[in-house]
């Protein structure tokens, strides 16, 4: 049962990241996942959602490094492309899932990592301290809630 302090926790977690740019929170969200990811796995997928998830980063693996990367940023900032449409039709134990792959990926060496000498802003820094502070479920729902406005709607009639 989710208290209002935990509610409350979740709340200024989500407008931390509403603050942050695009690149800090695609970093975010590889930084969280690293650490928690094998935690959210269980959390996220059906048979269904991995097939979907799957389907998706196997499109987005196949692009340039370089495409990679503006498909990221496409999604998390809600442009219309095919992609981010598509990602924008997923339910949100999926959104969740997708995420979960592409940091597999950069891991992996499919997906652009995070360069090595990247160095994350202090606000990437406090809000991944504050997160990994939460209980799981607080977790959960915080990572959720960041990518599920992600993405650009779907079009109506035959578009995607």
């Amino acid at each position: 049962m989710a208290t209002a302090a935990s509610d409350q926790n979740v709340t200024q977690a989500l407008n931390s990241y509403n603050g942050l740019s695009t690149d800090e929170k695609l970093a975010l969200l590889w930084y969280v996942y690293t650490k928690m990811g094998e935690s959210v796995t269980p959390a996220a997928p059906g048979a269904a959602a991995d097939e979907i998830a799957g389907g998706l980063f196997n499109q987005v693996k196949e692009l340039s490094q370089e495409e990679q990367l503006e498909v990221q940023r496409q999604i998390i900032e809600g442009q219309d492309s095919l992609i981010s449409r598509e990602y924008g039709s997923l339910s949100e134990n999926t959104k969740l899932y997708f995420w979960y792959r592409l940091a597999q990926g950069m891991e992996a060496g499919t997906i652009i990592p995070v360069p090595d000498d990247y160095k994350p802003a202090g606000s990437v820094t406090e809000l991944l301290s504050q997160t990994e502070q939460m209980e799981f479920e607080q977790q959960i729902t915080f990572l959720r809630d960041a990518v599920v406005n992600a993405g650009a709607e779907p079009k109506s009639g035959a578009g995607i």
